[in-house]
């Protein structure tokens, strides 16, 4: 059999869908050389930064203790002791000058208890600070309360930017006054030079203070608010008391700063984003280039080999065709034979199992039912048991004492006890049969000192505080009066449990209020809570976490239920001051009087 010619294929568009795929590879090449370049540009701009702040910090901490150091010289505190004697004052400008010669301060000053300026090193300049008074400075009201001053601003005799650093001088407790050191920040700014990465340092208010672009000098880079121009326009540390927003392209600058905390400046380097756009351009270019050469190459040798290829390629492709139809219909059948074969026997072994689970089945719903029956009952008798022996107990102490009423009383109790314990398992045996009752009107309050006072002796004994909020008005309930006794019996008891594995002080509180068609009624402990795997499986039958000798677990299991059956929600967590919190809502009832219960 001859085999079909086959069709010439259009290689060229082959190429054209080849070039289409790797051409996008170009982005992820632009973006690797972004993030080089971008790294690059980072790590130098950050060894650069780290040079200017200690720089700038260097010279600042040249000075800042000059202030302290200089106080102590004698002729500085004649001049204080003597401010009229013009000797004295002399002196001290004499000194000072030669102090700022040989420190490289910008100024050195003296002032008065009242900020006057009574001696500067610069008192033979026409721009001399003697006589004035910068008592609404910063620093001169941080030195006189004890501390160093510090303070940055525009000088308002000179009109040059300095950092200041002043010191009090006292003798003893009493403030002569203060010495202040002003340090020339103008050359900082000359160090950056003519690059394209542009310096900015800002003070606590956002202004720019030093910058190599003197347009962006005295400019707020965010906004102030009334607080802080209120300041500014006492301390008046720059030339305007309004300083203008600073206005930038984010988007064009990549930044990095560096806080300096001591003094609460931020330093920042702004460099073009041109910086690495430039390069990235580059890269890209020779990416395009080296791929289109790839792609000619490609071209030229998929022409030479096509009529080679499709020639080999036509009687190859008939003979595989051939065999591989030959193979998949031979694998087919067999795998047809196998797959029923297989079916046949795992419906055989799946019939047996099911005979053998639905008898497995059978068996442990008896049990768990017996089971579960027996531990409720357990469970539920225990607290009236409980009760029917402390009142027993103090029955015999009366009976001792000839206290024969107070006796009849207790045993009066018991046979109510009794009373409750069979209505309890009534109930009990109803719930296994899901036998459904008729809705019955309860009063809550009532049934909630009923539960109280069969756990009063035990409250009693642990020294447990009780904190009611309750009104006073009577609350009517949808429910049985013996399940909702059994509910709150169940909830404080379990608080109790709780109070155990605390120290004094121990509390509950109580507290219910209508809400919507309801009742909504809150216990709260102050015990260590439910923990995240409590929360979880609190209503899980035979959970519990305590030992197997204080309970069966089925205490919350059985109130959920029970709320439930009463259509009621019981809701479960922590109070955020801490401890456990339980809510139980019911369906309001109309007011009147509670019928005898046949829970």
């Amino acid at each position: 059999m001859t085999p079909v010619e086959s069709p010439r294929r259009p290689r060229w568009r082959n190429l054209a869908l080849l070039a289409l795929l790797l051409f996008p590879l170009l982005w992820p090449l632009q973006r690797l050389a972004e993030r080089y370049y971008s790294n690059e540009l980072i790590e130098q701009n950050r060894q650069t930064l780290d040079l200017y702040v200690a720089n700038l910090l260097g010279s600042l901490r040249r000075y800042e203790v000059l202030p302290r150091i200089l106080g102590d010289l004698p002729t500085l505190r004649a001049a204080l002791r003597d401010a009229q004697n013009p000797a004295a004052r002399d002196a001290a400008n004499r000194l000072l000058d030669q102090l700022r010669k040989q420190t490289g301060a910008d100024v050195i000053y003296l002032m008065a208890s009242d900020g006057t300026t009574l001696a500067a090193s610069n008192w033979n300049d026409e721009d001399s600070f003697v006589d004035r008074n910068f008592a609404f400075r910063p620093y001169f009201r941080q030195a006189l309360a004890g501390e160093l001053g510090r303070f940055f601003g525009l000088g308002t005799t000179s009109g040059k930017r300095g950092y200041y650093f002043g010191a009090a001088m006292r003798d003893g407790e009493e403030a002569l006054g203060a010495l202040v050191v002003k340090v020339d920040l103008d050359h900082t700014e000359t160090l950056w030079g003519n690059t394209p990465e542009q310096l900015m340092v800002t003070d606590n208010f956002g202004v720019v203070i030093l910058t190599s672009r003197p347009e962006w000098r005295f400019r707020a880079s965010r906004a102030l608010d009334n607080d802080e121009r209120e300041q500014i326009a006492f301390d008046r540390p720059y030339p305007t008391l309004e300083p203008r927003n600073l206005t930038l392209d984010l988007g064009a600058w990549l930044i990095q700063s560096r806080e300096l905390k001591e003094i609460d400046w931020t330093v920042r380097i702004l460099a073009p984003i041109s910086l690495v756009e430039r390069p990235v351009r580059t890269v890209v270019a020779i990416g395009a280039a080296t791929l289109a050469a790839v792609l000619l190459l490609l071209g030229l040798m998929m022409q030479r080999r096509r009529h080679y290829l499709e020639r080999i390629a036509l009687d190859a492709k008939a003979r595989q065709q051939l065999e591989r139809r030959v193979q998949e219909r031979t694998q087919d059948l067999e795998a047809l034979n196998s797959r029923l074969k297989q079916e046949v026997l795992e419906r055989e072994q799946a019939q047996q199992e099911l005979v053998r689970a639905q008898d497995e089945l059978l068996q442990a719903g008896k049990l768990s039912a017996l089971g579960t029956m027996s531990a409720s009952i357990s469970h539920e008798l225990n607290q009236p048991l409980g009760a029917i022996r402390s009142y027993a107990d103090n029955a015999g102490v009366l009976l001792d004492q000839q206290r024969n009423e107070e006796a009849r009383d207790n045993l009066k109790l018991i046979s109510e006890l009794t009373a409750r314990m069979a209505s309890i398992i009534a109930h009990l045996r109803a719930f296994a049969r899901r036998d459904r009752h008729a809705p019955e009107r309860v009063a809550l309050q009532p049934a909630l000192d009923d539960a109280l006072a069969l756990l009063a002796k035990r409250r009693q004994a642990m020294n447990v505080e009780l904190i009611r909020d309750l009104p006073d008005a009577t609350l009517w309930v949808q429910g049985g009066e013996t399940r909702l006794r059994q509910i709150l019996a169940n909830l404080l008891a379990n608080a109790l449990d709780a109070l155990n594995e605390r120290p004094p002080i121990r509390r509950i509180w109580l507290r219910a209020e209508r809400q919507g068609d309801g009742v909504l009624l809150t216990i709260r402990d102050n015990g260590p809570g439910f923990s995240a795997e409590a929360l979880q499986r609190a209503r899980e039958p035979f959970f519990t976490t305590k030992t197997s000798t204080q309970g069966l677990g089925l205490g919350l299991a059985i109130c959920d239920t029970l709320a439930r059956a009463l259509d009621g929600e019981l809701t479960l967590g922590n109070h955020r001051e801490g401890g456990a919190q339980i809510t139980l809502f019911l369906q309001s009832a109309d007011p009147g009087v509670a019928f005898p219960s046949e829970d």
